[in-house]
């Protein structure tokens, strides 16, 4: 269930809220009682940083594989072994 942010248009009093996508959204200010309550945009609760993410993230055992790094060290190996046969040649 998301956190919903409201402010009160009449008294400026801010609150959050734990409620169901599917609930109505709140009208009356617990602060002052008027029905001025305005749902506000607020940013996500969550960032995905840091390298990718691992096939066996949420999986006991085994070693851990970076998803998103395999596509650039398939990439990097050929450079080094197409740059040994110029080398070479």
């Amino acid at each position: 269930m998301p956190i919903y942010e409201y402010q009160c248009k009449a008294c400026g009093h801010r609150l959050e809220k734990l409620q169901k996508i599917s609930a109505d959204p709140l009208t009356d200010c617990p602060s002052c009682e008027a029905p001025e309550l305005n749902r506000l945009v607020s940013a996500a609760g969550f960032r995905l940083a840091g390298g990718g993410w691992y096939e066996t993230d949420f999986k006991t055992g085994g070693s851990k594989k970076n998803l998103a790094g395999d596509s650039s060290s398939s990439n990097s190996s050929p450079n080094s072994s197409s740059s040994g046969g110029d080398a070479a040649a």
